[in-house]
């Protein structure tokens, strides 16, 4: 029960990684609230808000109601798959309001009135680091959430600790989106398969267990990092490891 007594909020805990992290936490004690856009999910035993995080007003009437907390998960996200020719001025709205926005808001809102010694999530991407073909707000909404990641570790420690998990390629409705962009989704997917060392794709609860460890006290001196969780597929040249 690593986070017994203390209280987790988490954006887009709807589903997917969110909804891993949210399980997780209650497991390990934490008493959590989640948010997302519509109505609490069928089964979702947390607390439930709703909320858009792109709306800063919004954000600010969340953070008066729920008072201090120990945690922030900035989970929260879109994809759109497009390349930046092909972008509208509405899909830049949706991406980086969510993915950018979003993050800036959360922490803008919550950080003054976090415990002492409180801990901030991000979820960032391996996308923010290398750029995955035809997800261009994408990738560049979670470079933002990398950067400014670093920004509030610096400015508001030892007040707070904030760190940034970096999944690579997660079993979720996402992932599947990607590969639908593939000329052969099937043949897309086994090649991804074969350049993971771990070979297989991720799970939300393999993204939870780094939540946890980050909101505990254990990871006291852990504030400022990118953690990237990706099977090791960044760790490989492109050579297709799976022809040798």
């Amino acid at each position: 029960m690593r986070l017994s007594g203390k209280k987790a909020f988490v954006t887009g805990g709807r589903s997917g990684i969110g909804r891993g992290i949210v399980d997780a936490f209650r497991a390990e004690g934490a008493d959590v609230v989640a948010c997302g856009r519509g109505e609490q999910p069928d089964g979702f035993e947390a607390r439930w808000i709703r909320l858009d995080v792109s709306d800063p007003n919004a954000v600010f009437d969340a953070a008066r109601s729920l008072g201090a907390l120990d945690i922030v998960v900035n989970n929260a996200g879109v994809q759109v798959e497009k390349t930046v020719v092909d972008s509208s001025d509405e899909d830049w709205d949706r991406v980086i309001g969510t993915n950018a926005r979003g993050v800036f808001n959360v922490c803008r809102a919550f950080i003054p009135q976090m415990s002492l010694g409180g801990s901030i999530i991000n979820i960032g991407s391996i996308s923010g680091t290398v750029a995955d073909p035809s997800l261009a707000l994408y990738n560049a909404s979670k470079a933002f959430v990398h950067g400014l990641t670093r920004s509030v570790a610096v400015d508001h420690g030892p007040a707070v600790r904030c760190n940034a998990i970096c999944p690579g390629w997660i079993e979720t409705g996402m992932l599947e989106a990607g590969f639908d962009l593939a000329m052969d989704p099937k043949k897309a997917e086994t090649d991804a398969i074969a350049r993971h060392p771990i070979r297989r794709f991720g799970q939300p609860s393999d993204i939870a267990a780094m939540a946890v460890w980050l909101a505990s006290d254990d990871a006291s001196f852990a504030t400022g990092q990118m953690f990237t969780l990706d099977g090791g597929m960044t760790a490989a040249s492109p050579l297709n490891p799976g022809l040798f």
